[in-house]
């Protein structure tokens, strides 16, 4: 007899890069393990178009009111379930209401989170909305599961505060879909970027080092910058592309050597690497800052490059840029990593004993 999974999480399937590569890919091999899962979102395609973008108050809050009855359904509903699986929070607002009622109801607890969430970071769009957010909540809500997947050791550790079963499930990439995409042959060598609105600022601090390159190799390079549709950089040539699914391994196919620079903060600590991973997957040399997990991914000079200083990120360009055999022995050593360490199928073992694990 299969068990059932209720799945709280903001964002409909296909939408959110966190619940894609969080848990999203591991559904159908959980339904054929016996685990029936069910997604419960509270954003819809339609309050997607809204939430994210500056005013649109009063929708924001009548927003806020459906989110609520969609919880409240769910509670209803919580003796059919066998775990409640929570991705980060149940409500995007300060309440705790709803993940205390399913911890103190039959079913198992899950808490799922891949971000130092515990911090203050609310999108620009939404900082009149600040004080709805209460981001020491997470304290609490780890505190009220039976089980805690961390992304990292450094999640790990914040949530060893609170609860003593933690298990560490990395940000994983379906290497069976993520096989790079066969496009005409071109000439810039391509710099790209992958991430969205809310973490466009990150792009920014590769803004010193990638002037030194345009300056140095002019037309024989091109950047790109996938996720902000808005972004906009006339002194190197950027014109941001809104991601998509469709188009989401086309758009990165069209790398040649992919970048993830982070400041060495708090918040970037408990990043899970996934820009980085998705480049790697797809066989594109990666270079990454060298903070949190982004060490443990890259094993410089073998699968990718870090770089910390201005000057390391131009030398390592460079040599990627001067040298098309490089670029192509570091992608197939950052494949052969992702799919060793950092694959669905490298995992989904291990996912379905935790959850037998939660239930025995």
């Amino acid at each position: 007899m299969s068990k059932k999974v209720l799945i709280v999480a903001s964002h409909y399937r296909d939408r959110s890069p966190g619940q894609r590569f969080r848990f999203e890919q591991y559904l159908d091999y959980l339904a054929e393990k016996g685990f029936e899962c069910h997604l419960s979102n509270i954003i819809t395609p339609e309050d997607d178009r809204m939430l994210y973008r500056p005013g649109h108050y009063f929708k924001k809050f009548l927003f806020t009111r459906k989110a609520h009855q969609r919880r409240k359904a769910d509670l209803r509903n919580i003796d059919q379930y066998d775990i409640v699986f929570i991705f980060r929070e149940a409500l995007l607002t300060r309440s705790m209401y709803f993940e205390k009622q399913f911890s103190a109801s039959k079913a198992k607890v899950v808490f799922d989170f891949d971000d130092a969430i515990w911090l203050s970071n609310v999108s620009n769009a939404n900082r009149w909305f600040k004080w709805l957010k209460n981001p020491g909540k997470t304290g609490h809500l780890i505190a009220l599961a039976d089980v805690v997947f961390a992304g990292n050791d450094y999640l790990k550790a914040y949530a060893a505060q609170f609860n003593s079963n933690i298990r560490i499930v990395p940000t994983t990439i379906d290497t069976d879909e993520y096989k790079r995409v066969a496009l005409p042959p071109r000439e810039p060598v391509c710099i790209g970027w992958s991430g969205s609105i809310t973490t466009i600022q990150h792009f920014e601090f590769a803004l010193p080092f990638l002037r030194q390159i345009k300056k140095r190799f002019g037309d024989r390079v091109s950047i790109k910058v996938i996720g902000d549709g808005n972004y906009r950089h006339e002194e190197l040539g950027i014109k941001g592309i809104p991601w998509n699914k469709k188009d989401e391994l086309k758009e990165l196919s069209g790398i040649d050597i992919g970048i993830m620079p982070l400041p060495d903060d708090e918040w970037a600590k408990g990043k899970c690497g996934l820009k980085g991973l998705q480049y790697m997957a797809l066989e594109i040399p990666t270079i990454m800052s060298p903070v949190g997990v982004n060490s443990e991914i890259i094993d410089d000079g073998r699968n990718g490059f870090l770089a910390n200083r201005p000057e390391e990120w131009v030398d390592k360009i460079t040599r990627l840029i001067e040298s098309a055999e490089m670029r192509q022995q570091l992608g197939t050593a950052a494949r052969q990593t992702v799919i060793d360490h950092y694959s669905v199928f490298a995992h989904r073992d291990r996912y379905v004993q935790f959850f037998k694990e939660l239930l025995n």
